[in-house]
């Protein structure tokens, strides 16, 4: 299941801004912070404040820097009012006046009639916007929350799946056993990052936290410490736990790559089969190490079938030869 967030400018100012370096003053129109934030993209653009209006785009947050401020001051107080209540019409959740600069007495009087929220920061224009696209793309981005169990093993995100009772959270305690770190137990919640990245983390609820049938609810970062867990990993390989069936044939030599379908972007996907016997930590650790050799350029697979396709060509070669020196 997946779905996308809806950010209002007050979950804005309620997120990390200080650990981000970003202070944020409201000025104006603090009973409006309800207006909603469609687009992580800034728009700073003063042609609007020129009688362009068409390029103001609604959702986005208008950010007034030194020149646009520069810009409204040096009209006439007659025209200024018009101008800014004509940009502010264009359905904006907020204005951000960036780089210290004091807003124009006119902006802060129009803002709160029009109830669109008036933030002030310190932060430098192009800093600012760097570290407001950050937060909003962190906080607008599609999430999907996946039954599975997410672990960096040795520096992969690798994503366990498979039914319920397969075997995940078993397979996952061996591996922080053996060094490995836990993200999340049970549910995983993946958000797209610029469209091209997956980040997995894991709910605040059940953070550490992992359901071990026979032990019941154990603590990681109590039983294994700090070294054991971490935030947030990159998915970037899907391991799926099934019942061995011994109908079925298996791969037996990796040429085949399977891909696994997460918010539209296809993960590389390795199904292993289970039966009493199998080791699956440590088939797990060597596969993400040969996931990790694969994104080197080394497949271990392909290079063996190249040698031997080269020495049965060597070989036919060879018994041509030795046709043409018989006759």
């Amino acid at each position: 299941m997946s779905d996308r967030q809806a950010v209002t400018v007050e979950h804005l100012l309620r997120s990390r801004l200080d650990a981000v370096g970003l202070p944020l003053q409201v000025m104006a129109g603090a009973s409006s912070t309800w207006r909603v934030i469609a687009s992580p993209h800034v728009q700073k653009t003063g042609l609007a404040l020129a009688g362009f209006h068409e390029y103001l785009q609604p959702g986005r947050i208008l950010v007034l820097g030194e020149s646009e401020v520069r810009f409204v001051e040096s009209l006439a107080p007659e025209v200024r009012t018009g101008t800014l209540e004509t940009a502010l019409a264009h359905d904006l959740p907020c204005v951000m006046v960036t780089g210290g600069w004091g807003a124009p007495t006119e902006l802060i009087s129009v803002c709160e009639r029009a109830g669109v929220p008036l933030l002030s920061t310190s932060v430098a224009t192009p800093l600012a916007i760097a570290k407001v696209t950050g937060l909003l793309d962190d906080m607008l981005a599609t999430r999907e929350h996946v039954h599975g169990v997410l672990l960096d093993v040795i520096g992969l995100g690798v994503l366990l799946i498979g039914e319920s009772g397969i075997g995940k959270s078993e397979c996952a305690l061996d591996l922080i056993v053996r060094g490995h770190r836990l993200v999340a137990d049970d549910t995983v919640e993946i958000r797209l990052r610029g469209e091209t990245v997956l980040i997995g983390t894991c709910p605040e609820l059940t953070r550490h936290h992992m359901e071990v049938r026979g032990l019941g609810i154990i603590n990681i970062l109590e039983l294994f410490g700090v070294a054991s867990i971490r935030a947030s990993k990159r998915v970037e390989l899907v391991v799926r736990l099934e019942r061995w069936d011994p109908e079925r044939e298996y791969d037996r030599i990796g040429l085949d790559r399977e891909t696994y379908d997460i918010g539209g972007l296809r993960v590389p996907l390795i199904s292993l089969p289970v039966r009493p016997g199998r080791n699956l930590a440590i088939l797990v650790e060597v596969a993400a190490r040969n996931e990790l050799l694969r994104s080197r350029g080394h497949d271990p697979a392909r290079e063996l079938v190249a040698r031997l396709d080269r020495l049965l060509a060597e070989r036919r070669a060879g018994d041509g030869m030795s046709v043409e020196e018989d006759a």
